[in-house]
């Protein structure tokens, strides 16, 4: 006999290593990191002007850490089991 598909079934969970995103944060703002501090240090040198792309990665640098924060906050309340928090 066939066997018949649940269309209401529940998908199995994905692993952690595949739905944390803390890693992608960390290396989003390790690259602009990287390259606030290479034009920074051109500009230093005198090899080119800060310009757009130096506050680009600043700004990068910045948002990274704001991501970092939220999803700290967002674990620390469902680890507290409030209503509102996602789960990560």
């Amino acid at each position: 006999m066939p066997r018949r598909l649940d269309l209401h079934a529940e998908p199995p969970p994905l692993p952690r290593r595949l739905t944390d995103v803390v890693p992608v944060v960390l290396a989003g703002s390790a690259i602009w990191l990287a390259v606030a501090v290479v034009l920074g240090v051109l500009a230093a040198a005198g090899v080119r002007p800060l310009d757009v792309w130096f506050a680009a990665a600043v700004v990068g640098v910045g948002l990274g850490g704001v991501g970092l924060g939220v999803l700290a906050l967002q674990r620390r309340a469902q680890r507290r089991g409030v209503k509102w928090a996602q789960k990560l």
